[in-house]
């Protein structure tokens, strides 16, 4: 059962997100939630597959000088449009081929891991921090706090997010920075969402309630209370959201206003190739695995994620 801290200067630690089976505990050291994480994980063969997947796709953007044979912005004429070596059973050359501009297409595809992790991940920081607390404060203070943040909420969500995003692009104009902010303040509507929601479950527990009878401080209470039961709920949804925000910045950078075109992505890769898709196929290909691999490996490891927080399902460990 879930207790609550005797006093306010106790040395309790936080709540446990969930209580029984022995699954994942916040009260838990990072040592111990990252040992029952790999437990679990081994376990399951698709969490497993695209935890792997995803690794190598990291290990690949961080050593993408090390890994690139070529200069991704390099440009040869004379190299333009060639195949990749093997479908031209030659062993030197492009494993990748080359796009119209002569660059070769596996350095460029390596190095857009880096423009896709990087949005992937400060999109989902962004939204998630903004989402997060408004949705705390919304959920346990109420009021007319709660009904503007609400309002906010709803009108933003009347829109789609790749619209909106679109929209303010093309206001203030491509750049990693720009669209980093823009995913950020696009998608915090549905974190805010989601942890209402748990808050106004939560605020009404025993455990919170006895925190706050003995004279708890609010903001100790959300932050060593509250925000710890919620966290199962926010790391599902971030998961989810690194592979969205993946989705739109390849999205935006093929339409030409996402990241500047001298910075090679995934998009504006495809961009490229658009115009050749059927005398050059490998230049829409090869991102576009990259992306599919990507998201999808991602997607499932948010699967997983669900499925191991969820206290109704007792996965063994």
């Amino acid at each position: 059962m879930l207790r609550a801290p005797e006093q306010e200067g106790s040395s309790a630690t936080p709540q446990r997100a969930y209580d029984s089976g022995g699954r994942l505990a916040v009260g838990h050291s990072p040592s111990r939630i990252l040992v029952l994480l790999v437990r679990n994980l081994r376990r399951s063969l698709l969490g497993s597959a695209g935890a792997l997947a995803v690794t190598i796709i990291v290990f690949m953007a961080i050593g993408a000088p090390l890994l690139s044979p070529y200069d991704p912005t390099a440009l040869d004429l004379t190299q333009s449009l060639r195949a990749p070596t093997w479908a031209r059973r030659q062993v030197a050359g492009h494993m990748f081929g080359t796009d119209a501009l002569g660059r070769d297409v596996l350095s460029r595809v390596i190095y857009g891991s880096r423009v896709s992790l990087i949005v992937g991940l400060t999109g989902v920081i962004v939204s998630g921090a903004v989402g997060t607390t408004l949705g705390l404060l919304s959920g346990y203070f109420g009021g007319r706090l709660d009904g503007i943040v609400m309002r906010i909420v709803d009108v933003q969500l009347g829109f789609p997010d790749i619209l909106l995003a679109i929209s303010i692009m093309a206001v203030i104009g491509p750049g990693l920075t720009n669209l980093v902010l823009v995913l950020g303040l696009t998608g915090w509507s549905t974190y805010a969402r989601i942890v209402r929601a748990e808050v106004l479950s939560l605020r009404e527990r025993e455990f919170i309630q006895a925190a706050r009878a003995v004279g708890v401080a609010d903001r100790r209470v959300l932050l060593k209370h509250v925000l710890p039961n919620a966290l199962g709920p926010i790391i599902v949804l971030a998961s989810f959201g690194v592979a969205s925000n993946i989705i739109t910045e390849s999205s935006l950078s093929f339409l030409g206003i996402g990241v500047k075109p001298s910075t090679p992505t995934w998009g504006s890769i495809l961009a490229d190739g658009r115009d050749y898709i059927r005398d050059a196929w490998w230049l829409t290909t090869f991102p576009g695995l990259a992306t599919m691999i990507t998201v999808g490996s991602v997607n499932i490891i948010g699967d997983w994620l669900r499925d191991y927080l969820d206290p109704k399902l007792r996965l063994e460990r």
